[in-house]
């Protein structure tokens, strides 16, 4: 049995690929059959070691990234994209997989057009609650297609879409509390705000912590993912802001956080402040209240959507960035730990959202094509 797993561009396409190649190997052990060999197929890796962690191969095919604004890629990307499904059918007719499991992104282009050319069974996954324009595309071919949210069902054929979640990897499904604070040297007397900009960090969200951060200090302490460009950036901004503050040991600044520092992050943490991608699924699943700040609509069209459509579960507040300043974050900070009810009232909207069975039902549905497919 061989699946072929393709996405990425981003965490938020990455992960939940991880997360079903692990419910993948579950079944596969838990019924005996023979092991799978599983593929990713992308323009890059995004993380070797997580890949080799799972047993998955690695297998390179370039894409051209479809923009919605002026830029000099735009130019030579259709080229790459050309190129990219000339290789992907190359290496693909070779590997002959049984299924190809698609979490859409411009990266997931060649492979699916490799899959059609080469009639192979492929299965699509939508995170959005507004679905992206490769998916959209794929699923007039693909023979199964699961969404994350319930408004976007209504994009796709009826007959072949399931409304399952988005997959969580096992890495990081359980928050640690007990010793949590110990792990993360902070004090458990304060409430603990955790800032999660998404996988490559956000910009906007880490000027406004900064703007209040000797504020946040005297109160709270923060725990900041700041993404990996900004890093070095924002930890020399923020001791020279903190330089003489004498609270300056409750600031804990991460370019990321690796899986057992964001389950620690996850059981100390009183509030959240985060991006609308697959992280929303995570939070839900933590039972963390949270503020959540979408990317603007006129650079993704998804997580505006995203962001209303959680907060309508009551699990969470929205700020759009529009919107977004020092005063109006720092208020909606004072006003959740000031009332008690809310945390209570967001820990109950959140879990009738999380749907931790995603993963698992996504696998058995990848697993039964595959054997299909065999026979």
């Amino acid at each position: 049995m061989k699946i072929l797993l393709t996405g990425g561009g981003t965490g938020g396409h990455f992960y939940p690929l991880i997360a079903v190649a692990q419910e993948i190997n579950n079944i596969v052990f838990a019924k005996k059959l023979v092991r799978a060999k599983l593929y990713f197929m992308s323009d890059r890796p995004y993380d070797r070691d997580l890949l080799l962690a799972n047993d998955i191969i690695f297998v390179s095919a370039p894409s051209g990234k479809l923009r919605r604004y002026f830029a000099w890629q735009n130019l030579i990307d259709p080229f790459k994209l050309i190129a990219g499904i000339i290789i992907a059918t190359w290496k693909m007719f070779w590997l002959y997989p049984d299924v190809v499991f698609s979490k859409g992104g411009y990266a997931s282009l060649p492979a699916l057009w490799a899959a059609r050319l080469l009639r192979i069974p492929v299965f699509i996954h939508e995170s959005d609650s507004r679905p992206g324009r490769t998916n959209r595309w794929s699923a007039k071919f693909a023979k199964r297609i699961a969404v994350s949210y319930p408004e976007a069902a209504g994009y796709f054929p009826e007959e072949k879409t399931a409304v399952t979640g988005n997959p969580l990897r096992e890495g990081i499904l359980h928050p640690v509390k007990k010793g949590a604070h110990k792990f993360l040297e902070l004090p458990e007397d304060r409430p603990v705000i955790l800032v999660l900009g998404g996988s490559l960090g956000a910009g906007k969200i880490n000027e406004t912590i900064l703007e209040i951060l000797p504020r946040l200090l005297n109160n709270y302490s923060v725990i900041h993912q700041t993404g990996p460009k900004h890093f070095n950036e924002i930890k020399n901004r923020s001791q020279v802001i903190l330089a003489d503050n004498e609270n300056r040991a409750y600031y804990k600044p991460f370019d990321q956080l690796d899986d057992l520092a964001l389950r620690m992050a996850a059981g100390a943490a009183g509030l959240i402040i985060t991006r609308a991608g697959s992280v929303i699924f995570e939070i839900a699943y933590w039972q963390v209240p949270a503020i959540i700040i979408p990317i603007p609509e006129t650079v993704s069209h998804d997580q505006r959507s995203n962001a209303f459509t959680y907060a309508r579960s009551g699990g969470a507040w929205v700020i759009e960035e529009n919107n977004l300043s020092a005063s109006v974050l720092w208020s909606e900070i004072e006003r959740f730990f000031a009332t008690p009810t809310l945390a209570k009232e967001m820990v109950e909207g959140a879990k009738t959202f999380a749907r931790p069975t995603a993963g698992r039902l996504i696998a058995e549905e990848i697993v039964n094509i595959a054997l299909s497919h065999e026979d």
